[in-house]
């Protein structure tokens, strides 16, 4: 589920991260993706310094083992990272978090890294189905404010990051995430629009 855009010059990533970073994307070209992150809970600045944080993890990745950027998921929400995909060996796993830590504004990484081989093309149109559904959902919903979710499926896992409002949006989510066909579990690492530890990251 992530943008894989390692060649692109820096503002055209920076813009397509942004959109990447959002759960819809729905947004076309710079300045309209711009205009879809000032209304998320981070703002601009903050969804751009996910951007940037999000593309350099790419690039390390990259340069370390095109496998690990191919298999490995990735989401940023204000320096908050969560890696979930699956890798054929343990030591595969501890260096995609090894990276991510290595790059600046990681405030936390979040490993939901599998190890194994068990996903196949079935698999993964599957989880390409599931996440396009549950955003689509969460999209067209009128009491969630879908743009500050990020949705990702891996072997019919759904994991959520992102912001809510209140812990009655964000069950609503959950909701709407157990409710779409062949998901087996869901597993959220949002926090509350209101969370001290936001506040605290806002005054570094």
């Amino acid at each position: 589920m992530n943008s894989r855009l390692a060649h692109a010059p820096l503002a055209l990533l920076i813009a397509g991260l942004i959109g990447a970073c959002t759960p819809i994307g729905a947004a076309v070209g710079a300045g309209a993706t711009v205009g879809v992150a000032a209304s998320e809970e981070r703002g601009v600045g903050g969804a751009i310094d996910d951007a940037k944080i999000q593309l350099e993890i790419n690039k390390l990745w990259l340069e370390q083992d095109f496998e690990m950027y191919r298999k490995v998921g990735l989401g940023v929400t204000e320096g908050r990272v969560l890696l979930t995909g699956e890798v054929a060996k343990p030591e595969h796993r501890v260096e995609a978090v090894r990276l991510a830590w290595q790059v600046l504004g990681v405030r936390e990484v979040i490993n939901e890294i599998r190890v194994g081989d068990t996903s196949g093309i079935k698999d993964w149109k599957n989880d390409v189905w599931i996440a396009t559904e549950l955003r689509s959902r969460l999209l067209f919903d009128k009491q969630i404010r879908n743009i500050n979710y990020t949705v990702d499926a891996v072997n019919g896992e759904v994991y959520l990051l992102g912001i809510a409002q209140n812990a009655q949006e964000l069950q609503r989510v959950v909701d709407h995430a157990r409710d779409v066909p062949r998901v087996k579990r869901v597993v959220s690492y949002v926090v509350m629009k209101d969370d001290p530890k936001r506040r605290e990251k806002a005054a570094q």
